[in-house]
């Protein structure tokens, strides 16, 4: 299936940002993931007769963060609400949550989509409990796990500026990228930190919204583009068809590669919301919002943008050493060890190649980085300098990840200065030349091509010592002649 051209989709998303909180948004009890079955619960979390709700202030604080970060509007005074359904894995049968008086509205999340600024707006961000896990065993029976009941969540809801399943993927990175950037959230979609429900529907340009199809169940960056993919094309199949979308929740399979009906889709009315008699309304106080503001990082937009002005680094590398904060924190603290801006791009280069493949293969975060920022810094300093050739770095960074020991400590216990004495150098050019009769006078004959081998062979003389833009000047004048 493939929409055609003369459909437009229009596309919002519901975002569960699961708040990196110790307790429940509620009660005490852990929010720690992968605790065994019904652990972490309480009388509140429960619902027992007679436990009551304590608000949890961390997440006011953190919400407020991400509200600030996005340019919402703050409300002072919003209220919980509880929002009506029974289902096994509710043990009050309501979630409280935010409904018409919500902490958070109009923001946005700006990102880069298609080499271009791109913006989406936000409708709402409010606060709400978890609900529990059920657990579909094999047989004809299921199991509910209460752990995650009560975990507090902050529901990012977009509004529906998105036009297609990339965009969509694009938008949830980016705010992933926020909310770990604020500390907020670890962002784990595998463990159920960021969960993404997607509202889909098609009409033709310019006409009314249609009718909109909720996907649930969407647990990756990828599965998220192919699920909004797959729901384009099946809702444009059916009106092509003479069909009639129908309003509903579908889940998603991802091992099938397809959507499934859930259920008819709910409204506002089915939930019968009224404001929580249980909780005061939540007043935000002028510290409150200068406590989160003052918690506010450089956000990752501002980053890119002060790293390709200031050090001219182009937007694919800032962007690389800006994907998380602790990336970007590692390299702004390598560039100040370093001394000057001069070491800027250097330093981007070697994050990105060497100390990204050692990350890569040992399976640890540039927090557990064996070569400490200083140290990166100190090793670009000496390439810069002309002490070892870019060749020799390599090896001396080796060096560093298996012993910590400091590059220049490396560099002389291993006598891996680089020559840079031109008669010493123009020795061994001169007998690699002499050695080559044949490749000189192809060489003189037209193919300058050879140049590399020549150097090459200079290069393996001197053990990678010899300084290589001499090498290439004496090379060029000695084969010239």
């Amino acid at each position: 299936m493939s929409p055609a051209n003369t459909w437009e989709s229009v596309i919002g998303l519901e975002v569960h940002v699961q708040l990196d909180t110790a307790s429940k948004i509620f009660s005490g009890s852990s929010t720690a993931f992968g605790a065994p079955p019904n652990a972490h619960t309480d009388p509140v979390v429960l619902g027992l007769p007679g436990a009551l709700p304590v608000f949890n202030a961390q997440v006011l604080d953190y919400a407020l963060r991400l509200g600030l970060a996005t340019g919402c509007e703050i409300r002072r005074r919003s209220r919980f609400a509880r929002k009506q359904y029974f289902y096994p894995d509710l043990p009050k049968g309501y979630q409280i949550s935010q409904y018409d008086e919500p902490l958070c509205e109009h923001g946005h999340v700006d990102f880069a989509f298609e080499g271009a600024p791109h913006r989406v707006r936000l409708t709402r961000i409010h606060l709400e409990e978890d609900a529990g896990k059920n657990v579909h065993a094999a047989g004809a029976f299921s199991l509910v796990d209460l752990n995650r009941a009560g975990v507090p969540l902050c529901e990012v809801v977009s509004e529906p500026d998105i036009r297609s399943g990339e965009e969509a993927a694009e938008y949830l990175r980016a705010l992933r990228q926020l909310v770990r950037y604020l500390g907020i959230s670890d962002g784990n979609m595998e463990q159920g930190s960021l969960r993404c429900d997607a509202n889909v529907s098609i009409r033709k340009p310019g006409d009314p919204l249609g009718t909109r199809v909720e996907l649930k169940n969407i647990n990756s960056f990828r599965f998220v583009q192919k699920a909004i993919e797959y729901e384009i094309a099946r809702q444009t199949q059916v009106l092509e068809g003479g069909g009639t979308v129908v309003q509903e929740t579908r889940l998603w399979d991802s091992d099938r590669g397809v959507s499934l009906s859930m259920r008819s889709k709910e409204e506002a009315e089915d939930y019968r919301y009224f404001p929580d008699p249980d909780l005061p309304p939540l007043v935000v106080a002028d510290d409150d919002l200068e406590r989160a503001r003052d918690a506010l990082p450089e956000l990752p937009a501002a980053r890119v943008a002060r790293l390709t002005e200031r050090f001219g680094l182009s937007l694919d590398d800032a962007r690389a050493v800006t994907a998380e904060r602790d990336l970007a924190d590692y390299f702004d603290a390598a560039v100040t060890a370093y001394g000057g801006d001069a070491g800027a791009k250097p330093i981007a280069n070697w994050m990105q190649a060497e100390l990204a493949r050692e990350l890569n293969q040992s399976g640890k975060t540039i927090a557990e980085s064996p070569v400490q920022a200083s140290a990166l810094a100190e090793l670009v300093k000496l390439i810069n300098d002309d002490v070892i050739s870019g060749k020799i770095a390599k090896k001396v960074f080796g060096t560093m990840v298996e012993t910590g020991d400091s590059p220049a400590d490396i560099v002389k216990r291993e006598g891996l200065e680089q020559i840079t004495d031109t008669g010493a150098i123009e020795a061994q050019c001169q007998a690699v030349v002499d050695a080559n009769p044949g490749q000189v006078e192809a060489y003189r004959g037209g193919k300058t091509k050879l140049l590399g081998f020549f150097v090459g062979q200079v290069m393996k003389q001197s053990g990678g010592k010899a300084n290589p833009a001499v090498v290439n000047q004496i090379l060029k004048k000695l084969l010239e002649q």
